[in-house]
């Protein structure tokens, strides 16, 4: 087995199953917002892709920066950047496939979460795929703590911004995308739970007026 890993990386099974899909494609230009350790790149660079991204954390910039040089030689280092979700320098409509991987939960409130995920949306191309896996409260209703808002305590300990399913059904729409899968939720012995979230963006043509108005969040009870 520890030549599938030498390939593939510790890529995320999700991931993996996008490409065995044939949703990645070679030719594709590749943007993951929120790369940390580069584990979801490995794969990628090595097989020809061209590959882009931003961290927060400078020190996985760097290394990231050293990954991509010996897997790729010749991927300029400015392919990534320093920069957190909410600045990002690239362009609107800039990669086929955007991958955003355990980032937007640890968004601080609404207007962070907002933040992060508009400026990640507006880099994919129309007819592109946004890749996404975040916390979430499916599965996990009664065992998340409200904090303020939507922010939870989780069982593990963790705090982290999370959605839930009528959250993404609203957004999906108010993006002008379309579900490229169901929702698929990983519940882990009770402690945490993790969505899976794959959308198309809609080509203008397709995309309807809609003006976003994500209702404020309350707690039962």
């Amino acid at each position: 087995m520890g030549h599938l890993i030498d390939e593939f990386g510790k890529i995320d099974i999700y991931l993996f199953d996008q490409l065995l899909r044939g949703r990645i494609l070679p030719g594709m230009r590749i943007f993951d917002a929120g790369f940390g350790s580069g584990r979801n790149l490995v794969y990628l660079l090595r097989n020809g892709w061209e590959v882009f991204g931003v961290d927060a954390n400078a020190e996985r910039v760097g290394a990231v920066r050293r990954l991509a040089a010996e897997a790729a030689p010749g991927t300029p280092p400015a392919n990534f950047r320093h920069e957190t979700l909410e600045q990002m320098s690239f362009p609107d409509a800039f990669a086929d496939v955007v991958i955003s991987c355990a980032v937007l939960h640890f968004a601080r409130d609404d207007k962070q979460f907002h933040a992060m995920l508009d400026n990640t949306w507006r880099l994919l191309k129309p007819g592109g795929l946004l890749f996404c896996r975040l916390a979430s409260r499916i599965g996990m209703e009664n065992q998340a703590r409200p904090i303020s808002g939507r922010r939870y305590q989780l069982p593990d300990g963790s705090d982290r911004y999370l959605v839930d399913e009528a959250l993404l059904t609203q957004l999906a729409e108010s993006l002008g995308g379309t579900s490229a899968d169901p929702l698929k939720t990983t519940v882990v012995q009770g402690q945490r739970s993790m969505t899976t979230w794959v959308l198309f963006r809609n080509h203008p043509d397709t995309v309807r007026d809609v003006t976003r108005q994500i209702a404020p969040h309350r707690t039962s009870g």
